[in-house]
């Protein structure tokens, strides 16, 4: 094993690959240096004859709860002036976006162990593996697609057809394992407590078969999503997603996180409040800890958010 991240663990036992997301303290949130090195994780497990499948998994409360908002948004990391460069931003997202791809395109069968949340970029990481295993709990869903965000894997229509994937993305919703489950979005949905031995259970069963059997069966069906169009979909996604961070709207958002911190930005857009233009005024500090007061009683103190 050559392989050593500083954002993702690896090991290999029993035929198989856990690639392990590993920035507990902040929900296992993605920075481009996890990305690549999910990629770097995968290649290893490729190149490793004993490995017959990749199990990806999150350390801690979360499997991912999506970018690193507080660097990204809050921070300003990677967001570009007023008159911006789409080819530069289309190069940067697309290299994340097939970072987190190798889990799709990897040659060996891979499945997502989801506990907490899988949710914004992490529901990208999820939906990139063939197979999808959630606790009954946990929370699947894409919330940027109120503002500052569009799936750049555009797995959720390939998995769910056009309606159900127009229900989370035009809402910004997320729903349970069991709800995952019951549309088809993931392969199942189990107690908790029951998550590691179901993941398990799966991977004795796929271990069984020969390599040569499991890359046959993978490349047939990942080719008839490729007949569909999923590369030219995935661009467009893409260049769309760095319109929606330089739209007015998500320069609002930005400013927004940067003059009230990342938990006040996504509060505002996962309430269901307007989100302003570009021109709209940035809410004083008394309106928002009443907009948080609102959206604790609907969601329970929470937030709607992890």
């Amino acid at each position: 094993m050559t392989f050593r991240g500083s954002t993702v663990r690896y090991a290999v036992r029993d035929h198989r690959a856990y690639v392990t997301l590993n920035r507990p303290d902040r929900l296992n949130a993605i920075t481009a240096e996890m990305a690549t090195e999910i990629a770097s994780a995968v290649a290893e497990a490729n190149s490793d004859d004993a490995v017959r499948v990749i199990v990806v998994q999150g350390a801690g409360r979360a499997f991912c709860a999506g970018y690193d908002l507080k660097m990204y948004a809050e921070g300003g990391v990677d967001v570009q002036p007023d008159v911006w460069d789409p080819i530069k931003d289309f190069r940067a997202m697309k290299a994340n976006t097939d970072h987190f791809f190798s889990l799709w395109r990897s040659a060996k069968p891979t499945v997502a162990k989801v506990h907490g949340y899988a949710v914004a970029g992490g529901s990208d990481i999820a939906l990139s593996c063939d197979l999808v295993v959630m606790a009954d709990d946990a929370r699947i869903g894409y919330m940027p697609s109120r503002v500052w965000g569009c799936p750049t894997t555009a797995m959720w229509v390939y998995r769910l057809g056009a309606e159900k994937a127009k229900r989370m993305l035009l809402t910004g919703d997320t729903i349970t394992g069991t709800q995952a489950q019951e549309w088809g979005l993931v392969a199942e949905a189990v107690p908790g407590t029951e998550l590691d031995d179901a993941v398990e259970r799966l991977a004795d069963r796929v271990c069984g078969v020969p390599i040569n059997q499991l890359v046959m069966q993978k490349l047939m069906i990942n080719q008839a999503l490729d007949n569909m169009g999923l590369q030219s979909t995935q661009n467009m996604a893409i260049l769309f997603d760095g319109i929606t961070r330089h739209s007015p709207e998500g320069r609002w958002f930005v400013n927004f996180a940067q003059t009230h911190g990342f938990d006040a930005a996504v509060q505002w857009r996962d309430s269901g409040r307007f989100i302003p233009d570009g021109g709209g005024p940035v809410p004083d500090e008394d309106e928002i800890a009443e907009m948080a007061r609102e959206l604790a009683q609907h969601t329970g103190g929470t937030g709607g958010r992890p």
